[in-house]
């Protein structure tokens, strides 16, 4: 346990343990560490670290699943102030993909081999965290299910809204992106390889942040894909809050965190089946 684990619950310090993937800042969380369980790679928004949250990683755990969270780059123990800057968070996104592919490489190593089962693994994240997660999902990928929160897959939507006739009201981004960039970024741009699986989206509908319009666009598409594909629309999830009380109704779900919580476990716990039998459950 480390002293950036001291403001941990007792239950979640016991059971964490701070890795690197190489020069990636891990938490892991592990039930018992004698067993193999389940496991959710995490991403966390900008500005913040791995850190953030304990709730949820104590939820997991105590669920029977292992928590995997992830520094984004210029965050946490390698903070870069520059790389916090509204600007920088599609250099963040694109910087961090393939640290996910190092970080499951990692989890691969023999030592975890009878703690953490990869046949069950899953990926989730806020804010740009789950931009990221869901980009990550358009290239091939060994994730059961996906859980999003506060976030979109639909980025020319967010940094452009006029182009899709967002309402007046609906907040500008502060920094303008290069279109290409997005475009690099932008799960919605790379549909084609979207392997359905499911997924959760958990949102305040008046996210002053990430407006809820575009995401609930992206869900739009991304169930159109999933149809097209042969698979159930209804894999996807969507559960939203009027409002939250949350700053800026987009960091946490304020009075409605508890049950974000509760339903973003109960949903990792239906499809990770942290019961089942290890390797070979599917």
């Amino acid at each position: 346990m480390t002293d950036r684990f001291a403001q941990f619950p007792r239950a979640l310090r016991e059971r964490a343990r701070a890795e690197r993937a190489g020069d990636v800042p891990l938490l892991l969380a592990h039930p018992d560490w004698l067993k193999p369980a389940p496991v959710v790679v995490w991403l966390h928004g900008r500005t913040v670290s791995k850190e953030l949250d304990p709730g949820r990683y104590l939820r997991w755990v105590r669920a029977g699943i292992a928590a995997c969270a992830i520094d984004l780059p210029g965050h946490g123990e390698r903070a870069d102030p520059a790389l916090r800057e509204p600007g920088r968070s599609l250099d963040v996104l694109l910087a961090a993909l393939p640290e996910i592919d190092r970080v499951l490489e990692f989890l691969a190593e023999p030592r975890f081999g009878s703690v953490i089962d990869l046949d069950r693994v899953a990926i989730g994240g806020m804010s740009l965290g789950g931009m990221t997660a869901l980009r990550r999902l358009c290239d091939d990928h060994p994730f059961v299910c996906a859980a999003v929160e506060s976030t979109t897959g639909w980025l020319e939507g967010l940094y452009f809204p006029e182009r899709w006739g967002a309402p007046a009201a609906t907040p500008r981004w502060p920094v303008l992106h290069n279109p290409a960039l997005v475009a690099r970024a932008d799960a919605s741009a790379h549909l084609r390889t979207f392997r359905p699986l499911p997924l959760l989206a958990l949102h305040s509908a008046s996210d002053e942040v990430v407006p809820f319009g575009a995401q609930d666009r992206f869900i739009e598409r991304l169930r159109e894909h999933y149809a097209s594909q042969g698979a159930d629309p209804t894999l996807i999830e969507i559960k939203t809050w009027e409002r939250t009380g949350a700053e800026n109704e987009h960091n946490g779900f304020g009075r409605f965190a508890n049950d974000a919580k509760n339903a973003q476990t109960a949903f990792f716990a239906r499809w990770l089946r942290p019961d089942a039998p290890a390797h070979g459950a599917f």
